[in-house]
């Protein structure tokens, strides 16, 4: 192995394989078996700050709806999201530079910035794809019931499970493998008879443009997930600030070409961004920079799996506050489907489920010679 395929650790001095897709896996995996009580606090943290926004999120586009459309431009809801986000981020970053102990290099140096800019360019493509999810969201919510649209969503956790295995070689065991099946099949029980009637969208049938939008909607987000993931606990010394000002300035970009490119359909007066905005959309905005900022957390600290796990959660809080708000009827077919989730969840995050670390199956390190200490 040549010495550019190493690099030495920061705390111990022993050098390690560079961070690849395995690597990277494995390192969680450990991580994960040694995680700390303050580390399992902040999880639970994690977990309950996540249903809560994710819950409130359709219910909060349903009522952005005006006689079942928006009067606004969803590119613009999405557009103010990731600059309140930037905005989080510089503060964060500010109070974080402020607090740095002495002898430490400065966050906020040109030197620093630059450098994080090229270890991180790879949050393009999560940003890339996250712009095209969020403007999906608001086309669900126009064939599906908030419940529906949260159910729907939680087809990304067996999609996100084959994506990490493939592109980040993760590994699940068998019986993790069987809790994801019986979530599949959960949720397909809510899922019947939820195709809604009326009239055709964008030339094609109601059910043929649901289900299309459904894959695109369940693999877009998917993919923008573990490449997050990937890209942040790549470059796990960069601030998660630093990586979130990225990652949210990319979406920003994105987002504000979707907008030229509907003025360049539409004409320049779809340029007013705050063109239909109202209260319900403006608690939206806040809502989804939350969801977007925790999951960040998520992504760096704990896990995609864990965070779509807890976003089935969700499924409950808005099944019962769309009933309650808009009438939406709790069919058995619901309740049942939910207490097949918990079952799942309950089983894949077991310690029975845990996968056995083999023999070989541990993250390389080699002594490194006091010599070589001397060189650093």
């Amino acid at each position: 192995m040549t010495k550019e395929e190493m690099i030495e650790c920061s705390v111990c001095h022993s050098k390690l394989v560079k961070p690849t897709t395995k690597t990277v896996s494995r390192a969680y995996d450990q991580y994960r078996s040694k995680t700390p009580k303050k580390n399992r606090a902040l999880n639970v943290l994690l977990v309950v700050g996540d249903c809560m926004l994710v819950g409130l999120q359709p219910i909060l586009v349903y009522m952005s709806k005006v006689d079942g459309k928006f009067s606004f431009s969803p590119l613009s809801v999405n557009l103010l999201t990731e600059v309140a986000k930037v905005v989080f981020a510089l503060v964060m970053l500010l109070i974080q530079a402020r607090n740095q102990k002495p002898g430490e290099k400065s966050l906020l140096s040109l030197s620093t910035f630059v450098q994080a800019a090229r270890n991180n360019v790879l949050l393009a493509v999560p940003a890339l794809l996250y712009a095209i999810n969020n403007y999906l969201k608001f086309i669900m919510q126009l064939y599906f019931n908030p419940a529906t649209v949260k159910m729907l969503s939680n087809l990304k956790v067996l999609v996100i499970a084959v994506l990490l295995k493939i592109i980040m070689k993760r590994r699940f065991s068998i019986i993790q493998w069987e809790a994801l099946t019986l979530l599949l099949i959960g949720i397909s029980l809510n899922q019947i008879s939820s195709l809604p009637e009326g009239p055709a969208a964008m030339g094609l049938p109601v059910a043929m443009g649901a289900y299309i939008y459904t894959f695109i909607f369940v693999t877009v987000p998917s993919l923008a997930s573990v490449f997050n993931e990937y890209a942040l606990k790549s470059q796990y010394d960069t601030s998660i600030y630093l990586q979130n000002l990225f990652l949210y300035g990319y979406g920003a970009i994105f987002n504000f070409l979707g907008i030229l490119g509907t003025v360049v359909i539409q004409g320049p007066e779809s340029f007013d961004i705050f063109q239909g905005h109202s209260k319900a959309t403006m608690l939206l905005i806040i809502n989804n920079a939350g969801q977007g900022i925790l999951s960040s957390f998520f992504f760096k600290y704990a896990d995609t799996i864990l965070k779509k796990y807890s976003s089935t959660v969700a499924t409950i809080f808005t099944g019962f506050a769309s009933a309650a708000l808009f009438g939406h009827t709790l069919t058995i077919n619901f309740m049942l489907g939910i207490s097949i989730v918990f079952i799942s969840m309950h089983q894949f995050f077991s310690p029975l489920s845990d996968v056995k670390e083999e023999e070989n199956g541990v993250l390389e390190l080699e002594s490194v010679k006091k010599t070589d200490r001397s060189l650093c």
